[in-house]
């Protein structure tokens, strides 16, 4: 892209009061962006109400800033290092474009992406949930998202806190450990790529830039805006076969997500959980309203006629992977008291027989050793056996 198109396109882009239906629109008739602003007044107005075609004799004011910033973006990162390399500014027109999101509902004008940008056309699968999933919420993610990248499916999520981050750093383990033959993650961001929200993920947002691919569609210097994330959500059905919820409320982002995968024709997965867990109800409301219900990453590729190629797989009955216990779990009074729902102290008191001391002494090891999560309002849930 040069520096007149990249300058054109953002002015599209920045034009007030102007949609992205309306000029994906002018685009259709007009060819592109330089084509549009030389047709003038009289071909606008033949295209689009008029108080759409007026926004675009005006120049916006921030044209100069948000040009020279991009540029700069694109074209320092040839004397940065490799660190920064594979930067791109891709737009509709661009063949490298991801092919199933133009395909997907309101398709960005520009996409900002850093990082292997093959993985852009590469089959997808999104993972998302809750920014506060539980222990096991997020060891599923985790465990998914690295047998999903370990049979080539790249894993795409939007680089939140929880779910989000747990999907991304399960698909770059089993890259680390599979090598090229793994698909990698996209991490889709709410902000510019210049920034990185949450902080903590700073340096996630490296090693996933590094390894597999960044992108979004705000431009440089955005910050965290409430509003830009449900935008964002759509970006991440569009770029995918299909979108696994793992953990989430019953209003939530993720669940945004997922209609908007279903809108698109995409296909919508959800794991089951705890009829008394708070994390589940998003989840279980998804698969009365028909989503697929899914025990092991097996019953995903199925669904999306993907085969494993050897990778490991997750389920409930416990191969190799996740599991739900081995021997030492059968053998242990308090596990097998608490089965897998959230359980509080007085309950697992009368199911067991252990006074509250000896059974607080007990659940601390478990804790220790990764067996039990402790939940908010004095709640312990077993987690499965890594």
């Amino acid at each position: 892209m040069t520096l007149d198109e990249l300058r054109a396109w953002l002015r599209l882009t920045l034009t007030p009061r102007l949609g992205p239906a309306s000029a994906r629109t002018l685009l259709a008739a007009l060819g592109s962006p330089q084509g549009v602003f030389e047709a003038g007044p009289a071909a606008w107005a033949e295209l689009l109400p008029t108080r759409e075609s007026k926004g675009l004799l005006t120049e916006p004011e921030n044209l100069a800033e948000h040009t020279e910033r991009a540029w700069t973006w694109l074209h320092g990162s040839e004397q940065a290092g490799a660190a920064d390399a594979g930067r791109a500014v891709l737009s509709l027109a661009d063949p490298r474009y991801p092919q199933a999101l133009l395909q997907a509902t309101d398709p960005p004008l520009l996409l900002f992406a850093q990082g292997r940008l093959g993985l852009l056309q590469a089959p997808a699968i999104a993972i998302v949930g809750s920014r506060h999933p539980t222990e096991q919420g997020r060891d599923n993610a985790r465990a998914f998202a690295q047998a999903f990248s370990e049979a080539g499916l790249t894993v795409v999520s939007g680089l939140a806190d929880g779910v989000d981050g747990a999907a991304h750093e399960g698909a770059l383990q089993a890259l680390s450990a599979a090598g090229e033959g793994a698909g990698s993650t996209i991490a889709v961001v709410g902000t510019g790529l210049d920034r990185v929200y949450p902080r903590k993920h700073h340096d996630l947002a490296h090693r996933i830039a590094m390894h597999g691919a960044v992108v979004g569609e705000c431009l440089l210097g955005t910050p965290p805006l409430a509003q830009n994330f449900p935008r964002r959500n759509r970006i991440v059905a569009g770029l995918t076969r299909g979108t696994l919820v793992v953990e989430a409320a019953v209003q939530s982002g993720s669940l945004i997500t997922a209609r908007l995968a279903a809108e698109m024709g995409r296909e919508v997965f959800a794991i089951p959980g705890s009829i008394h867990a708070p994390q589940a109800r998003g989840c279980h409301a998804l698969i009365k309203q028909g989503a697929k219900l899914v025990e092991t990453a097996q019953d995903v590729m199925d669904e999306l006629q993907w085969g494993l190629h050897g990778a490991r797989s997750i389920g409930a009955s416990g191969p190799e992977g996740l599991s739900h216990g081995g021997d030492d779990n059968a053998e242990d009074a308090v596990l097998t008291a608490m089965a897998y729902d959230p359980v509080g102290l007085d309950a697992l008191c009368a199911r067991t027989g252990l006074s509250p001391a000896d059974l607080g002494v007990r659940l601390l090891e478990l804790e220790l050793d990764g067996r039990v999560a402790r939940l908010p309002g004095q709640l312990f849930q077993r987690r499965a056996a890594a």
